[in-house]
């Protein structure tokens, strides 16, 4: 019978029991409160009842009492909150050495790239036992990323990133729906997490065809002609990219920020929303002139400069801009 009719969702990720747990407990809690109201509702309702010829009596306040039942609530308020915000936090919180893939979503499909290069639409393959980052942005509307089995789901929006991450710990196939209503064909907007063992997802992997995502953006990154600009000397008008990413940065406005996803996708798209200190406002948008897959190859071109070993000066030395190209002026550092 339970086979058939499942109270939960099947559990296959590190987070999953977490989220049940607490769950569960909210659920005791409103039950055994629910209890305990009506209980005192049908007691006082018997016990104070109206009967002819008895009258009324005044009844005072108890500070005692009034004191128990404000503050045994607001404990069990208080341990709720710690409760959840350890599990958000924790939930939103990707360990470092995660793997990653980025996620463009759009009416109804999902559109998935390993860092390694491998393409996949309404399908992911991860191996079990591993961090998986997900980097998503939407192409149209909001979305949002739900996994049941993992108990995880994220807004997808567009113009920005928003990130999600997941272990999973058991291999199978898991259903991934769209939970934010996107248009008519919402309810199609399904797909599936394959999760596999370690042996076979190298398998897996090993049958891909393209090279890494960033030197997809490496390449785009020349043809765009941003190599002009963004050298390794002091030669160029825009910052060196080399190290920057994960790191604070000035602004010309005096601010301090993180080079995060999201700071590079918005200096490629708005440039003069942020200039960097000790450069000029000379960067064209990029907006329209590149695809969301290709912000995200720019995006892990740039990641990956800040990688042990990374550099551009081979690019430097290698790559001239087209004639007439823009160059990518200085709002990323």
């Amino acid at each position: 019978m339970f086979d058939n009719f499942p109270l939960w969702p099947q559990r296959a990720s590190s987070m999953a029991g977490n989220v049940d747990a607490l769950f569960i407990f909210l659920l005791i809690v409103s039950g055994l409160m629910t209890l305990l109201i009506f209980t005192a509702i049908i007691y006082f309702a018997a016990r104070y009842r109206y009967r002819k010829g008895v009258p009324a009596e005044q009844i005072e306040g108890s500070i005692p009492l009034e004191l128990s039942w404000s503050l045994i609530p607001l404990g069990v308020f208080m341990v709720i909150f710690a409760w959840g915000a350890v599990v958000y936090f924790k939930g939103r919180t990707p360990p470092r050495d995660s793997t990653e893939v980025y996620v463009v979503a759009k009416q109804w499909m999902w559109k998935l790239e390993h860092a390694e290069g491998q393409r996949e639409i309404n399908e992911l393959h991860v191996p079990v036992g591993r961090d998986v980052k997900l980097i998503m942005t939407s192409q149209d509307v909001i979305h949002s990323f739900f996994v049941p089995a993992f108990r995880m789901k994220q807004d997808v929006l567009p113009g920005r990133y928003t990130v999600a991450w997941f272990h999973a710990t058991k291999p199978g196939t898991y259903h991934l729906f769209c939970a934010e209503y996107c248009g008519t064909q919402h309810s199609g907007m399904i797909g599936s997490i394959v999760v596999m063992e370690p042996a076979q997802y190298e398998a897996w992997m090993s049958g891909g065809t393209g090279g890494p995502l960033s030197a997809t953006g490496e390449k785009i990154f020349a043809e765009l002609g941003c190599v002009t600009c963004h050298r390794s000397d002091t030669q160029g008008r825009g910052p060196n990219l080399q190290g920057v990413f994960g790191k604070p940065v000035q602004l010309e406005d005096g601010r301090m920020l993180t080079a995060d996803e999201n700071y590079v996708r918005e200096s490629i798209l708005d440039p003069g929303a942020k200039v960097v200190k000790g450069f000029k406002p000379v960067m064209p948008t990029f907006q329209g002139l590149v695809s969301e897959e290709q912000l995200n190859a720019l995006v892990a071109y740039v990641k990956s400069q800040s990688q042990p070993g990374a550099g551009v000066a081979k690019a430097n030395a290698a790559v001239t801009a087209p004639e007439g190209a823009p160059g990518k002026g200085n709002q990323v550092q």
